[in-house]
């Protein structure tokens, strides 16, 4: 006779931000949560009491994890494909203290997106080592420039003045080209402030280019907590992109997520998306295109979404990008945080 999960059990079960599944020692299912059944495509109900193989295959690998995972060892592979679909995922086996075998569901797509949300944020942190560096470097001779230069425009005119005035907008040039240096990489202890997010972004797209623009806005989203001038920034670098890359229609979405999961984050997350119809994202860029100094404009520092991403992740969150052609967007997740 099968165990049968108490009702306890059942509803922190259910409660789980990933796709999990109960089974008893043979491997047949017990319970599913909303998550597992949406990634599978089938309800609790048509699920329950049948064997994980009937959904999962390969058969022998699950058989060999069950074997492991009944032995009290915890154990994972990344072998595994829906019998529906086949689409790839990895699964991790566990015994809990009662005896029922707990299987948690990663898409393979999931997984290498963390990865590549890790691979970009060391990249940040590493760049912004270096930047810093270099910055503190060039500021205070640049400081020292500009006044010998300040100084001198005073004492000079005619064509001599036009020389020097020149000379000053070029250090303004390059000390502006070095604050943008410092804002690549991660920043703590980033002030927040409530902000209404739909009124921010209708501010960023007021332009007089010949753009459409169509808003999709949640009005039940209330003021969020961030940081109002950091967050313009990122709002800024995606319309700018946006409208840059040939765009005549650029559509603008906010939505509460359900099933996306923040890292740190159990709360309810908030979604802003950017969606534009100009041109794709060159595929030998999109691996790297939140580095820093990467770029597929003509002409650009390639900073921009290194900004943006630098954004979110000093709000918690995560940004995801989908290109191709008439169709770019740009999604920002957040931990949706109100005072």
């Amino acid at each position: 006779m099968a165990l049968q999960p108490d009702a306890e059990v059942t509803v922190l079960f259910s409660d789980l931000p990933v796709s999990c599944l109960l089974l008893d020692r043979e491997g047949n299912i017990l319970s599913a949560n909303l998550l597992a059944q949406e990634h599978l495509n089938v309800s609790e109900k048509r699920m329950l009491h049948k064997n994980l193989a009937t959904f999962i295959a390969p058969e022998d690998e699950l058989q060999r994890l069950l074997t492991h995972a009944t032995n009290a060892e915890t154990v994972s592979s990344d072998a595994f494909y829906t019998v529906a679909g086949h689409k790839p995922y990895t699964l991790y086996f566990s015994q809990q203290a009662d005896g029922y075998i707990s299987v948690v569901m990663i898409a393979e797509g999931n997984r290498l997106e963390a990865e590549m949300q890790n691979r970009r944020h060391e990249v940040a942190e590493a760049v912004s080592r270096i930047a810093l560096e270099r910055a503190h470097e060039i500021k205070n001779p640049l400081a020292a420039l500009r006044g010998a230069t300040q100084l001198l425009s005073e004492q000079v005119e005619g064509d001599a003045l036009e020389i020097v005035e020149h000379m000053l907008a070029d250090v303004d040039r390059i000390k502006e080209r070095v604050d943008s240096f410092l804002q690549v990489g991660p920043r703590a202890n980033v002030e927040m402030t409530l902000v209404n997010i739909h009124v921010l972004i209708d501010e960023v797209s007021k332009s007089d280019v010949a753009v459409k623009l169509q808003r999709s806005f949640d009005p039940s989203i209330p003021p969020i907590m961030c940081h109002a001038r950091r967050f313009r920034q990122a709002i800024e670098n995606l319309w700018s992109n946006a409208v840059e890359a040939g765009s005549d229609l650029v559509i603008w979405e906010t939505r509460i997520e359900h099933g996306v999961v923040l890292t740190g984050h159990k709360g309810t997350v908030l979604s802003i998306k950017i969606i534009s119809n100009g041109a794709e994202i060159p595929a030998h860029i999109r691996d790297k295109m939140f580095e820093p100094y990467v770029t597929g404009k003509a002409r650009g520092n390639g900073l921009g979404l290194s900004i943006v991403q630098q954004v979110v992740q000093e709000h918690g969150g995560k940004v995801v990008v989908q290109s191709e052609l008439m169709r770019t967007s740009f999604t920002m997740y957040l931990p949706l945080k109100v005072a």
